[in-house]
């Protein structure tokens, strides 16, 4: 069998000098393994939690070095992160283990040059535990305790103010809820409950209608029978809300936009009650396949999914009572889910607010008199949001700010926090065309 530690410690390789994406680097190296579940469930651990404390690690490594941190070799850093990652996060696992297991790795990889510092460096980090900058230094010190990039924390310290950034930081590392969307055109809330429970799954009711919280215990939902009858599909539930903002009804014609992959269309179809028609776009292929292919399984036959460019306007198309805008984004909201994300390069981003402006605007075109048009991103930053709606509405007269979630703010766009709202981080706005 195959160990652990290797797996992970390639995984992070390949994300870390081939750029690829996390889940995608892990799935494949899993796929090929002989790991029990687990040992799956170890890596898993050890490989998101070694991306998400990537900064912490990096300032405990760097305290005990001889030079600069940059100077190492990522196969060394990556051994290094990975043992000290076990020692201060890993409650379970022996620090003894964790250090001889790092000696290991890097022998086995061809780097026993280094295996001497590995050993040095995570014993010393054993004996003196996590060590944080001074508090006076707020960013610093917040950047190490939660692994954050100090000019995202800077931003949202702007933005929001002290103590949300804090808040916001301490949901990105704690254990994310998993909420699933019950399909209400095949199974109820209550018999889908008792569906899970027969399959050893944990399910509640939440706030919201038809949105379950589940407690999956590291295994994998496209297991479950329930999953594969199309009872359900897996979706956090603030983009639950955002497709509930359109306030369609069955009958209705929708346009979802940027729909892949393609759980926002599947839940306007649902809340259709699978009556009318949802256009599903994407600009690529193979992901309107995708969509395509969960419609199938969700047995909602009201979906059409199909390519789209959604900058660009197809007069052809008609007219819609709702459209969705959940447009590309820097994704900071679901930096708990996709950790690698907050490490983005802030240049990374800087373009986003004019595309998702002419997204708006191209969606804006289609709504008939006294539709609903809907923006959304899974983001935290005001100029990819407010500032957007803000200047959308300045383009135009023709449509007004409707507030649909005035039980969740009294703002006039809707801005869910992971620590206030229990869901990912999500901006909803609302407008209606005038009739």
């Amino acid at each position: 069998m195959q160990n652990p530690r290797q797996l992970a410690f390639e995984a992070l390789i390949k994300t870390e000098k081939d750029g690829a994406y996390s889940n995608i680097a892990l799935d494949f190296l899993l796929s090929k393994s002989d790991c029990d579940t687990r040992d799956r469930a170890f890596v898993s651990n050890l490989f998101y939690g070694v991306i998400e404390r990537k900064i912490t690690l990096d300032y405990q490594i760097e305290l005990y070095l001889s030079k600069p941190i940059n100077k190492l070799k990522k196969d060394v850093l990556t051994v290094l992160r990975l043992g000290a990652y076990q020692i201060l996060f890993m409650d379970k696992v022996p620090s003894s283990a964790a250090v001889n297991e790092s000696v290991n790795i890097a022998k086995k990889n061809g780097l026993s040059y280094a295996s001497g510092l590995v050993n040095a460096v995570l014993r010393k980090i054993d004996k003196n535990g996590l060590i944080l900058p001074s508090e006076g230094n707020f960013t610093d010190y917040l950047s190490v305790l939660y692994s954050c990039p100090t000019w995202l924390i800077n931003k949202w310290i702007k933005e929001y103010g002290k103590e949300d950034t804090e808040g916001i930081l301490k949901s990105s590392v704690d254990v994310c809820k998993n909420y699933i969307r019950v399909n209400n055109t095949l199974i109820s809330e209550n018999k889908l409950i008792d569906e899970l429970k027969s399959e050893g799954v944990e399910a509640a009711k939440t706030l919201y209608n038809n949105c379950l919280e589940i407690q999956l215990g590291g295994r994998s939902v496209e297991s479950f029978k329930s999953f594969i009858n199309g009872y359900f599909h897996v979706q956090d539930a603030a983009c639950q809300l955002c497709a509930k903002a359109l306030n369609v009804k069955p009958g209705d014609r929708v346009f979802d936009l940027c729909a892949a992959p393609g759980g926002k269309t599947y839940t306007i179809a649902e809340e259709m009650n699978n009556s009318g028609e949802v256009l599903s776009f994407d600009i690529h292929e193979h992901r309107v396949k995708l969509i395509k292919k969960g419609a199938e399984r969700l047995k909602l036959t009201c979906v059409k999914p199909t390519t789209g460019d959604a900058t660009s306007f197809y007069e052809n198309l008609g007219e819609a009572d709702a459209v969705l805008c959940d447009v590309p984004c820097s994704g900071f909201g679901i930096i708990g889910r996709k950790p690698e994300i907050k490490y983005k390069n802030p240049d990374e981003v800087k373009q986003l607010p004019s595309l998702q402006l002419q997204i708006l605007q191209t969606g804006a075109k289609y709504v008939k008199e006294g539709g609903r048009l809907v923006y959304s991103t899974c983001t935290l930053s005001h100029s990819e949001n407010s500032k957007v709606c803000k200047r959308f509405l300045q383009s135009t007269d023709d449509f007004k700010v409707v507030s649909p979630f005035k039980d969740l703010s009294d703002d006039e766009f809707l801005t869910l926090m992971p620590h206030k709202h229990c869901t990912d981080g999500f901006f909803i706005a609302c407008f209606e065309r005038k009739k």
